[in-house]
């Protein structure tokens, strides 16, 4: 007898679907597993072969073979315990199997039959929601995860016991459902907050635009001048995520297996903040069996690449893709995968290796040659690439002392929310979403300046020696300051702006 199960692997971010064949036949007996199981498949027998004798069934004692279809397409993950054991004990007539047709079934096997969480629940359940599958069943800590798509009756088990009672009575239990639309309604929840930051008002401006425009920027300034406290608060002036941002940025840390025992979406802006001395394979992704980096896990939210210049040479280019298509492309023989990664970048780097070049503290001990080639770690073409480049002072004492506090994140969203509006309403329709995002014909056409303007314009591009790139750099962050003045016209005034913003270009 020959029984048949879907479940779901992961390939990349993407759930791809797989039919497990038990069969059992005669002869000596033996259990094999065939269709390109990984090790962690391979292992599954004896896992599955305990939580079945411990569970109170009878393990068959003929000759087992499971198949895992397609049979070119690699397996990985213990994800596909479950469905084995179900596909066995429905081959052996141990349970009906007339409800697998309309059911996929994942999850992880204990050696006494509980059920351990998986990863990429959520990117299996949209796969049910894409083939028309009617049920999931999974383990209970994924459920509210996976229940976010509303065609899908997603049922949470703990045990494999729990799994053939519900097959043989799909209505003995009520599938698992979420409250999104009242997250969504929900402020977001931080705990940090920019009334924490006393002065850098030039930052804490530069930031606002960053956020408003989603704009990268590059913050450089001496030890202890506030560059880390800065960047770890730009997350919640940020609008709040869309439901479908949220499930975004779910099914990336679904698929990395950092959930953390979270129950439902990620609502919150990533902010991830990688050592300098992490691998290439870590910051964009990639690896033997590609899995989504650092740049992937910040989609929709914050990279914050302290001590930029420390970071590997190959890691600040590899992520030049990234940061001009919002996607990183990884090329292995069985496929090619896309992870989105559609961040807001943000470095921070001292003035020269010693950290006081120009401070009015302490005196700079390198030489100009220490301080060219310091600076020149960050390539000019990943440099274009980044929208705004400020100094951030030390704070002088009556700052420092002040008991004043600074501006409230709220505050700062607001117009930043209101901004990110004016930028909806303009891309309408178009796959662009914010200013930092436009294409160089969006750019031509949105961005158009009066004659004054453009003279004004073109005769800083003439000083600074600006690429091309980097002209519609300016023109987008001028673009960005006149949505957060209200204005419907870019005036001379928001392109002064937006040039002060290029520090480097000015300095080099």
């Amino acid at each position: 007898m020959i029984a048949k199960v879907r479940t779901a692997t992961l390939l990349g971010i993407d759930a791809l679907e797989v039919i497990v064949e038990a069969a059992l036949s005669g002869g000596t007996p033996y259990f094999a597993i065939v269709g390109l199981p990984d090790a962690a498949v391979k292992e599954s027998g004896e896992r599955v072969h305990n939580a079945i004798r411990n569970s109170g069934f009878d393990w068959p004692i003929k000759r087992i073979t499971v198949s895992l279809a397609p049979a070119d397409m690699r397996k990985e993950g213990p994800l596909l315990d479950l469905p084995i054991a179900i596909s066995i004990l429905a081959a052996s007539g141990q349970i009906d199997q007339d409800q697998f047709e309309q059911t996929m079934i994942a999850g992880e096997l204990g050696l006494d039959g509980l059920i351990r969480p998986i990863r990429g629940a959520v990117n299996i359940a949209l796969k049910c929601q894409e083939l028309g599958v009617q049920r999931l069943i999974l383990p209970e800590e994924n459920a509210h995860e996976a229940s976010v798509a509303p065609d899908v009756a997603v049922y949470g088990v703990q045990h494999l016991k729990e799994v053939c009672e519900l097959l043989l009575d799909p209505d003995s239990r009520t599938p698992v459902t979420s409250d999104f639309q009242g997250n969504l309604k929900a402020e977001p929840q931080y705990d940090v907050d920019f009334a924490d930051v006393k002065g850098q008002q030039h930052a804490k401006r530069a930031i606002e635009i960053a956020a408003a425009g989603g704009h990268n920027m590059l913050m450089i300034g001496p030890p202890g001048s506030g560059k880390t406290m800065l960047a770890r608060r730009i997350p919640t002036v940020l609008p709040p995520l869309t439901l479908d941002e949220a499930i975004e940025v779910t099914r990336i840390y679904s698929a990395a297996g950092l959930m953390d025992g979270r129950k439902g979406l990620v609502w919150e802006r990533p902010f991830r903040a990688p050592h300098h001395g992490a691998s290439h394979a870590s910051i964009v992704g990639g690896g033997r069996v590609p899995r989504p980096g650092q740049v992937s896990l910040a989609h929709h939210g914050v990279l914050f690449m302290d001590e930029m210049p420390e970071f590997d040479r190959d890691v600040l280019e590899g992520l030049r893709q990234p940061l001009e298509d919002g996607v990183v492309s990884v090329a292995r023989v069985q496929a090619s995968l896309d992870f989105p990664a559609e961040v807001i970048l943000v470095g921070a780097m001292n003035p020269c290796p010693c950290g006081f070049h120009n401070d009015r503290v302490k005196p700079c001990s390198c030489t100009p040659d220490q301080i060219r080639r310091y600076m020149g770690k960050i390539s000019g073409p990943l440099l274009d690439r980044i929208d705004l480049h400020l100094e951030v002072p030390r704070l002088n004492q009556e700052e420092l002392l002040s008991g004043k506090e600074g501006e409230p994140s709220a505050s700062i969203r607001e117009r930043v929310v209101r901004a990110r509006r004016r930028q909806a309403e303009r891309f309408q329709g178009s796959k662009t979403k914010v200013n930092g995002r436009m294409s160089p014909a969006e750019v031509r056409e949105i961005c158009s300046l009066s004659r004054e303007t453009s003279e004004f314009l073109r005769t800083a591009v003439t000083r600074l020696g600006m690429s091309a790139r980097v002209f519609d750099r300016v023109l987008k962050v001028a673009r960005t300051i006149a949505d957060l003045a209200g204005s419907d016209r870019i005036e001379t005034e928001h392109v002064a702006e937006a040039i002060q913003y290029r520090t480097l270009d000015r300095t080099l």
